[in-house]
């Protein structure tokens, strides 16, 4: 199995693989080739729960093309528990700021044709 499908997978079931340096320790998403702290190649895959706090957002209300019907929704950063990563995703429902503020619990839920699914705890 590929790594993105890995990825699409274990995001469906509410983690997140990422890959452990096995010189250094340092944790990097799944893309990662090379470790960013140490620059060696070895790797091993650990998986994360998908919880942590909305870092920054941004509200779209104007959507691109093909994601009209999702509209409004948020494109978030979300800060991860227990690591020093950040992902991406998107979250429904989200029309103000007030919706959204930052500091608050979310989970990864899923992946469909946005990519990653964030929901509120």
């Amino acid at each position: 199995m590929s790594v993105e499908a890995q990825v699409i997978e274990n995001a469906k079931k509410g983690k997140l693989l990422t890959h452990k340096c096995t010189k250094c320790g340092y944790l990097h998403l799944s893309t990662a080739y090379y470790c960013l702290k140490c620059g060696s190649k070895g790797f091993e895959d650990v998986l994360l729960d998908g919880t942590g706090t909305i870092a920054t957002y941004t509200i779209i209300t104007v959507a691109p093309a093909g994601f009209e019907k999702y509209t409004p929704y948020a494109f978030v950063v979300l800060q991860l528990d227990n690591a020093q990563l950040r992902i991406s995703g998107f979250m429904a429902g989200i029309a103000t700021p007030a919706d959204l503020p930052v500091g608050t619990r979310a989970k990864i839920t899923g992946f469909d044709e946005r990519g990653i699914i964030i929901e509120k705890q």
